[in-house]
C-alpha cells in the first residue's frame, strides 16, 4: 500500500494489487463488488483494508457523477457488502470511520482538512466534468473544515487513455487541462491534469501526488489494458 501525504490531521493511502485473497482475473487486494469476483474473496480482502487503516471502512456504489454524501456515525460503515450508497464521493467528520474510492484507471483524489474532516473521491471523466472533485471542496467547507490538502493517486496517464478526437474536442472544450495526445500520436484525456486543475481552482494547493499510470504499471487493476479485472482504493481517515 502507497501512503499519502494529507498534513498532520489525517492518514491516506492507496492500495495495490499486493496482498488480498482474490484468483484470476481479479488476482491480489481487489476490493470490487460490483465486478465479477467472488463476494466472500472481496470480504476477506476490504477486512485487510480496514485492518490496515485501524476503523471500519465506507465504500460507495460509484456511478460516474458528482454526488458526494457526508457521513459521522460508525454505524454508516455497516453496509452490506454489494449494498453501499450511491455516490461518487464521501465526507468524513468521525474518526471511528474510514472512506475509500475504487478506481481500475480513474484518479482516486483523497482531501483533508487541517483538521476535523477528510473525504475520498472518484475523479473519471465524466464525474470530473461534472464538478466531483469541486463537489467534494464544497461539502467540505459546508460542514465548517474546508480542503487543504489533497493527495492524487495512481490512475491512466495522459499518454495512455486514448479517446475519439471529438470526445478530446468536448472535454477540453468544458476543461482544457483535460487535452492531451497518447504516446503513440492519437487524441488522449489527461485526467490527473484536470484534477490538479480543479484543485488549484479551489486554492488546494498542498497536494501529494503518485504519478504511476495504472495501465503501464502491472502493480495496479486497469480496466484498459485488461478489461475484466479487480478494482484497487483510495482510503482516507481523520488521526
Amino acid at each position: 500500500m502507497l501512503q499519502a501525504e494529507l498534513g498532520p490531521g489525517a492518514r491516506g493511502l492507496f492500495t495495490t494489487r499486493a496482498g488480498g485473497r482474490s484468483e484470476a482475473p481479479y488476482r491480489g487486494l481487489n476490493l470490487g463488488a460490483g465486478v465479477g469476483d467472488r463476494l466472500d474473496d472481496v470480504a476477506r480482502n476490504r477486512d485487510e483494508v480496514a485492518a490496515e487503516v485501524g476503523a471500519p471502512v465506507v465504500y460507495l456504489r460509484q456511478v460516474h457523477l458528482a454526488d458526494v454524501i457526508v457521513r459521522s456515525e460508525r454505524a454508516a460503515a455497516a453496509i452490506a457488502l454489494g449494498e453501499e450508497p450511491t455516490a461518487d464521493g464521501v465526507v468524513l467528520t468521525s474518526a471511528d470511520l474510514a472512506a475509500a474510492v475504487l478506481v481500475a484507471d480513474c484518479v482516486p483524489v483523497l482531501l483533508a482538512a487541517e483538521s476535523g474532516a477528510v473525504a475520498a473521491v472518484h475523479a473519471g471523466r465524466r464525474g470530473l466534468l461534472a464538478g466531483i472533485v469541486t463537489a467534494a471542496i464544497g461539502a467540505m467547507a459546508a460542514v465548517g473544515h474546508p480542503a487543504r490538502y489533497a493527495a492524487i493517486g495512481p490512475s491512466i496517464c495522459g499518454q495512455c487513455y486514448e479517446v475519439p478526437a471529438d470526445l478530446r474536442a468536448e472535454a477540453s472544450e468544458r476543461m482544457p487541462a483535460l487535452a492531451a495526445t497518447t504516446s503513440w500520436g492519437t487524441p488522449s484525456l489527461d485526467l490527473r491534469a484536470g484534477v490538479l486543475g480543479e484543485l488549484a481552482a479551489a486554492d488546494v494547493h498542498e497536494v501529494d501526488q503518485h504519478a504511476a499510470c495504472t495501465r503501464e504499471d502491472r502493480r495496479f487493476f486497469s480496466y484498459r489494458r485488461d478489461g475484466v479485472t479487480g478494482r484497487c482504493a483510495g482510503v482516507v481517515r481523520l488521526r
